[in-house]
């Protein structure tokens, strides 16, 4: 039996970000940032002038002691003017330091913002075949959490290394104006943190990405089970599921256990010990005298550094982990961002009739595997198609090359006589109508689940919802129209839902109206309503209609039959049914029997 860690060995949250994608990280972050790029400039520079205020402080402090508190030279107004000078500088910089950063906050608020949007509408843009692969809770991971921590690396890592260094930048300036010696000795601290923290890299780096890519996993999962509740309720796998979900908790826990003990040994511990020997080596050095003529207001002033130096030192480092999060949630966003979008037309084309022609189109997921094999198909505009076959003959699939989802390997579709890829996206988009086997509803009221942001006139809302025998229904709720209709249409029956689909696609005036199965889930009446409803826009609009039951498309002007990826039989209702043992007879006779 395979392990969990085999079962995600090859999982792609889980491999580990190398240089490559650091470097795509920071482009993302620099990307989202870019238009508010003065003022991180001024704000860099002002934070740049708080460090320096702040390494005076010291020196102050150094000229109170040597030249006038040890030599007991008690000059009291210029003693209090260089306490002063100590105290205003230190409150300025403060002062700067707090108001920059809450600026550089806000930018980073907004930057994270404009990538949030990025990052959705980009999602919202990209081809069905991305779908098909894609998982829905790691999508959602990526556009919530990853984002999130995205802004912790502006606003807590980012900060805190552009505060540090500011800092160590005007300490730096202070100490080599003092004593170059000392300063040197000092300045061992700097490659001393550098090999802490490529030790820490070396040693956490892999627990920490394990751990971002089981968090996306958690998620896919739960996501996963609360979807399917029903199912998994009804067939008694709740425990089975739980006992997955538990695995991966597991390892989740176990990855972050690791990248917390690689943080105990290897941070403030290791940099702490670290500071204690770097001050017993600047008091041994003056102990010993090899340096001569050191003052104790410079010694004051050299310890006063080494805290400024350690202190963001350590607080750069103790980011460190939440950096490596960051970058790797940086490198998956971009990773989505660099999937390659469904192509966009602009050119001005739109469907005028809905006349329909596909010639010697074929087509297969995998090129080597084909699903439809040399179909060539005229149908006229305003005529009622409907699309039948077994399981798997290439129905969904041909409706998909019609909606433009996918494009055909060989062949050609034409539309009016004009190709299908050189119509505008907005107007091939606003020119169709589909109504899906899985009627998809928003948490909203029914007005805008027919609108669905078209801001369409509630004129023809109204007209659409009576075309498609929904007005009746609606119009009984308690708040008609403005009644809330639940989480994917909770409140309404799968008959009900359907409608609403129907009203939806006739909203739009389409040209040309598709439905994917549109009726194979709901009762017979509803079914009816569904008839009525295309009765009305027959011979207005082209209807292709890919039919599970059959008794939906017996009206239909011509019924093409597929079978294995090719057309078998076409025909009406009644020209099929005369051929005997043919595949739509045998169909049709087989639902009249499970009826």
């Amino acid at each position: 039996m395979t392990t969990l860690t085999e079962e995600l060995a090859d999982h792609p949250d889980l491999r580990r970000v190398g240089a490559h994608e650091r470097r795509q990280a920071f482009a993302l972050l620099w990307r989202a940032a870019r238009p508010d790029k003065q003022q991180i400039a001024w704000a860099t520079t002002w934070l740049a002038i708080a460090g320096l205020l702040e390494a005076m402080g010291p020196i102050f402090g150094k000229q109170f002691i040597d030249e006038y508190l040890l030599p007991r030279s008690l000059d009291w107004p210029t003693m209090s003017m260089l306490v002063a000078g100590y105290l205003v500088t230190g409150w300025l910089a403060t002062l700067i330091r707090y108001f920059q950063l809450l600026r550089l906050a806000g930018l980073a608020t907004r930057s994270v913002r404009r990538l949030r949007e990025s990052v959705y509408g980009h999602v919202l843009r990209l081809p069905m075949s991305f779908f098909d692969r894609a998982i829905t809770g790691r999508l959602v991971s990526r556009i919530t959490n990853d984002t999130e921590s995205v802004r912790q690396l502006y606003t807590q890592v980012l900060f805190e290394l552009l505060l540090g260094l500011t800092v160590l930048f005007g300490v730096v300036i202070a100490m080599l104006w003092l004593d170059w010696r000392l300063m040197l000795i000092v300045l061992l601290l700097v490659p001393t943190t550098a090999a802490i923290v490529w030790g820490y890299q070396r040693l956490s780096a892999a627990a920490v990405t394990r751990s971002r890519g089981l968090r996306s996993e958690i998620n896919a999962q739960m996501a996963e089970g609360i979807a399917g509740m029903s199912v998994l309720q009804a067939a008694g796998a709740v425990g089975r599921f739980s006992d997955r979900f538990a695995r991966t908790n597991d390892a989740h826990y176990a990855a972050r256990m690791g990248e917390i003990r690689a943080n105990a040994w290897l941070l403030r511990p290791a940099l702490d010990f670290v500071n204690i020997l770097l001050i017993v080596a600047i008091v041994a050095a003056i102990g010993t005298q090899r340096l001569q003529g050191v003052e104790v207001g410079l010694l004051y002033a050299f310890i006063a550094y080494v805290a400024r130096v350690v202190e963001p030192l350590i607080q750069i480092t103790m980011q460190f982990s939440l950096l490596q999060q960051s970058v790797i949630a940086a490198a998956r966003v971009n990773a989505l961002l660099e999937e390659g979008e469904t192509a966009q037309v602009a050119r001005e084309h739109r469907i005028a009739a809905g006349r329909v022609e596909l010639v010697d189109v074929s087509f297969g997921y995998d090129a080597r595997q084909p699903v439809l094999h040399d179909i060539t198909l005229a149908i006229p505009a305003g005529d009622f198609v409907g699309i039948v076959g077994h399981t798997g003959s290439g129905k969904s699939t041909l409706l998909s090359l019609l909606l433009r989802f996918y494009a055909p390997q060989s062949g050609r579709i034409e539309i009016d006589g004009i190709p299908i890829d050189q119509i505008g996206d907005a107007q091939f988009r606003s020119d169709i109508g589909l109504v899906p086997q899985e009627p998809f509803l928003l948490a909203a009221d029914a007005y805008e689940n027919i609108d669905m942001g078209r801001g369409l006139p509630e004129a023809l809302i109204l007209e659409a919802a009576k075309a498609a025998r929904a007005h009746e229904f609606i119009d009984r709720l308690e708040q008609g129209y403005a009644t809330p209709l639940g989480e994917g249409g909770a409140r309404l029956s799968s008959g009900q839902k359907q409608l609403i689909a129907v009203a939806r696609a006739l909203a739009g005036r389409p040209r040309i109206l598709f439905l994917d199965e549109a009726t194979s889930r709901i009762d017979s009446e509803t079914e009816q309503r569904v008839q009525a409803a295309l009765s009305e826009v027959h011979a207005k609009t082209t209807v292709i209609a890919i039919a599970h039951r059959l008794s939906t498309i017996r009206a239909a002007d011509r019924i093409i039959v597929l079978n294995h990826g090719r057309i078998a039989e076409q025909g009406t209702h009644d020209a099929l049914m005369a051929i005997d043992g043919g595949i739509y007879q045998r169909l049709y006779l087989l639902q009249q029997i499970s009826d």
